[in-house]
């Protein structure tokens, strides 16, 4: 008879799996002997046609400086040397790499020169992420990777990821790596207290909550993704050695005998107009290819995302571990009226590079339409409560104190008998009026509510973010003062949470008002406090 709460052991016969197929998760030492019967399988031959082009795109700038070399030698022989050995090399990679799914563990085995095995639990995994390039679409492969929500190093050895399975199987791969270990639904009785999308029973046919539209594109120039970008090609072209030759060139040259014509300021506004046209044009670029056919589709169980142009990415965010959404607006972003949304998810953080996008930049209407979807719509939209004069004072203080200390600074030189021109108070008055803003906007994007069940908490200007973060994902409260906080009367609430990005905080919240919040999100969390203080 098997301990209550235990599956009873499972039996094996010898497995003989077909590639990307998965045995059902189970425990215990038969589970154990089962899997080290199980043979060691290889990606698909296709692989063959894309690791080379792979190695090849990734050193392409050497091999172009190899070509250049060559080309001023005569001797053509070193890029062909370069070729071989790359082409050599991403054929040992499929050679040397091996996986194997067995019912407790998913384990790969990869290295040219140096191996490396990396077994990961079957329990322990919290995401599936599924990708096609070009070419691997072209050829009918994914990549898969799999996710245990804790970042176990840098770089490609420390990355689970079978790069590439047939497609036609990557579906029922996804669906019984992430089936076995799902929280148990919750009783009858306790229905009105599961997990937000913890349904009982049989998923529900697939339901579309969210699909992307070409007029969303507008929102991609009000980001910094396009400067980055402009940035980072120009570092490259220098860092080859192709800077220089930019530099000489008769183009560059014309372009700055006509700007020495047009005189500094004018160079200077002709500069940034350009950069603003370029880099805008590359966002929507990539926006485009990153986003383009956006579907977001619900089944009650898992939440399914899928987007991209060229290269396509699919991730699976399970309803069960779903702790609420995060709605980020930096400032450029909300002033065009337009946001992005993120899921709150158990053992899956962002900020780690995994996954947990709902919806890129898009209307803020919808973002919020989907987020209420998501989270049932039973608490959204709802109105913050204000954190009164002391918060809003700090702002003001924190915002113009740095434009205060340059103006006594000015003052003192001037007294001095510095020479200063009208420009640098003219400065400072600019300064003045963009801190009393950024303070303003500071203040009116501060707030918090707590809602039967939920915390929602919103702070930021630049970057304003509003966490909706369900209170049984909390597990731990702080209350945190500075010493100027506590000059002020305020405080700030920590929500300690597995989720998302960790803890999410109630920013400079009146002192007096900090426990009974804990309390009524929480309830005994914050009473005790309040009884013995």
């Amino acid at each position: 008879m098997n301990a209550p709460g235990h599956p009873a052991p499972t039996h094996y016969a010898t497995p003989h799996p077909a590639p990307g197929t998965a045995p059902p998760e189970a425990s215990g030492a038969a589970a154990l002997a089962a899997e080290q019967e199980q043979p060691w399988l290889r990606l698909d031959k296709r692989m063959l046609l894309v690791h080379p082009v792979d190695e090849v795109v990734k050193l392409l700038p050497v091999l172009l400086i190899s070509l250049v070399v060559g080309t001023q030698s005569g001797n053509h022989t070193f890029g062909l040397i370069v070729v071989v050995v790359l082409v050599a090399y991403a054929l040992l990679r499929w050679f040397t790499t091996s996986y194997r799914i067995g019912p407790v563990h998913v384990q790969l085995r990869t290295g040219v020169f140096q191996k490396n095995l990396l077994s990961v639990p079957r329990n322990r995994i919290r995401s599936v992420d599924v990708e096609s390039g070009v070419l691997h679409r072209v050829l009918g492969l994914s990549v898969v990777r799999i996710g245990t929500g804790q970042q176990s190093g840098h770089g490609d050895s420390k990355r689970f990821e079978l790069n590439a399975l047939d497609s036609a199987l990557v579906p029922a791969l996804r669906a019984a790596l992430l089936a076995g270990h799902r929280e148990p639904a919750a009783p009858v009785a306790d229905a009105e207290a599961a997990p937000v999308g913890a349904d009982a029973g049989t998923p529900r046919p697939e339901t579309e909550i969210a699909h992307w539209t070409p007029a969303w594109v507008r929102y991609a120039p009000f980001s910094v993704t396009g400067v980055l970008t402009v940035a980072a090609a120009i570092g490259l072209a220098f860092q080859y050695g192709l800077g220089k030759w930019i530099a000489d060139s008769s183009a560059v040259s014309r372009g700055v005998d006509s700007m020495q014509h047009l005189g500094i300021a004018a160079a200077v506004v002709l500069g940034l107009v350009t950069l603003l046209v370029v880099a805008s044009g590359l966002s929507c670029v990539r926006y485009l290819i990153a986003f383009g056919n956006l579907r977001v589709t619900d089944n009650g169980k898992v939440l399914h995302v899928s987007h991209g142009l060229l290269k396509t990415r699919q991730t699976t965010l399970d309803r069960a571990r779903l702790r609420g959404t995060s709605l980020r607006e930096p400032l450029l972003l909300r002033a065009a009226g337009g946001a992005h949304l993120d899921a709150i998810m158990t053992g899956i953080s962002a900020g780690k590079g995994q996954s947990t996008l709902l919806m890129p930049q898009s209307p803020r209407a919808e973002a919020e339409r989907v987020a209420a979807v998501v989270l049932g719509g039973d608490h959204s939209p709802v109105a913050l409560a204000p954190h009164g004069p002391a918060a809003r004072r700090r702002r003001y203080t924190r915002a113009l104190l740095p434009v205060a200390a340059l103006a006594v600074a000015t003052a003192v030189a001037t007294a001095l008998g510095v020479p200063l021109r009208w420009q640098a108070w003219a400065g400072l008055a600019v300064l003045a009026v963009a801190a009393t803003a950024l303070a303003w906007d500071r203040y009116r994007g501060l707030g918090h509510a707590a809602p039967p069940g939920w915390l929602i908490t919103s702070s930021g200007s630049l970057d304003r973010s509003r966490a909706s973060l369900e209170a049984d994902g909390i597990i731990g409260w702080t209350v945190r003062q500075s010493w100027f906080q506590r000059r002020a009367g305020v405080a700030t609430v920590v929500a300690a949470t597995p989720a998302g990005a960790g803890h999410y905080e109630v920013l400079d919240l009146p002192a007096d008002r900090a426990w009974a919040l804990i309390e009524t999100v929480t309830p005994g969390a914050g009473d005790i406090w309040t009884r013995t203080t």
